[in-house]
């Protein structure tokens, strides 16, 4: 079963829409983008991804995403089933 987070991103002003068109083309060996948006409020790119397991989402995310040019913050909510 794999695992789905939404990666909030806060860029750099004037940023956004170059961050979201890297992360839009990002090719990741950890993990699959689903969908990007940027967006109006307290952030500026979501970020749908899609990995194995949580290690895998993690690397995706600190090992590639991080390091994209013009993104000064992220933070990380995973997909939960309740049902």
């Amino acid at each position: 079963m794999s695992i789905r987070g939404y990666i909030l991103v806060e860029t750099e002003v004037g940023r956004t829409q170059a961050v979201g068109n890297s992360v839009r083309t990002l090719s990741s060996s950890h993990a699959r983008v689903l969908a990007v948006d940027t967006v109006t409020g307290p952030f500026d790119v979501i970020v749908q991804l899609e990995a194995d397991d949580l290690d895998l989402l993690g690397k995706c995310i600190t090992e590639e995403i991080q390091k994209i040019d013009g993104i000064q913050r992220t933070t990380t909510c995973l997909s939960v089933n309740l049902g």
